[in-house]
């Protein structure tokens, strides 16, 4: 964990209250996809937990939703401005179980994670493919960036874009080896059903984000885990769904 400023590059809205924000710093305590950060919003007493869709050793970019106070002000920041954050939280997807053909589905803004790890699985010579999830077309993010990296099935719950239904109503297909997904819990659940390992990144809502007030633990197999720190990133036969 590090805690640093970092610069605003550019905030803008890429979806229906979805936001890319751009930043320039040191982004060098990130080592995995699926870790994330924590970012300081005005004068509220609690850092708002955000996803790191990518990072190089300019900066890095993160993907949130505006839901609350805190990411409304977010949103209304402009280029320049600086944000107080820290970095290199939680504990990531783990590469090195990656199989050849992965399978990577991801809902909503769980979404942001999975474009790091596509990145990272291409270089290790792997060949992901990406469902995402959406409730509609005004919701739509990322899929051009996404189509650029790895081919990509789109559904949305209403058919206003791709295919009409859930992401667990698109086929799974022969060579699917390993699952990585992101996303609201009721997907992941569906998903924990399918005949694939994998590993889930969780969202539940964090205090502290780095362990210390323990808000965020849930019963695994292994017994009680931080999301926050043991987590967001856990393998299927860890949980108990």
């Amino acid at each position: 964990m590090k805690q640093q400023q970092f610069t605003i590059e550019s905030n803008a809205a890429i979806a229906h209250q979805v936001y890319e924000l751009r930043l320039s710093g040191d982004a060098g305590a990130l080592a995995t996809p699926g870790q994330f950060v924590n970012v300081q919003v005005g004068n509220a007493y609690l850092r708002r937990p955000l996803s790191v869709a990518k990072w190089d050793d300019r900066g890095m970019t993160l993907i949130y939703k505006v839901v609350g106070s805190g990411t409304d002000w977010l949103a209304q920041q402009p280029t320049g401005a600086r944000l107080d954050i820290l970095t290199g939280l939680g504990t990531g997807f783990d590469l090195k179980k990656a199989r050849k053909h992965p399978l990577l589905v991801g809902g909503g803004v769980g979404l942001p994670p999975l474009y790091q790890l596509g990145i990272e699985l291409i270089k290790m010579g792997c060949q992901p493919r990406l469902i995402m999830g959406f409730a509609s077309e005004r919701d739509v993010f990322y899929q051009k960036e996404f189509e650029q990296l790895m081919p990509v099935t789109l559904m949305t719950q209403d058919g206003s874009a791709g295919g009409k239904g859930l992401v667990t109503d698109a086929s799974l297909q022969a060579q699917d080896s390993f699952l990585y997904a992101c996303g609201p819990i009721p997907m992941l659940k569906a998903l924990h059903a399918l005949p694939l390992d994998g590993q889930f990144s969780l969202e539940e809502r964090m205090g502290c984000g780095f362990g210390a007030c323990m808000g965020c633990t849930i019963q695994t197999a292994k017994g009680p885990r931080r999301v926050c720190h043991e987590g967001p990133v856990f393998s299927k036969e860890d949980l108990l769904w």
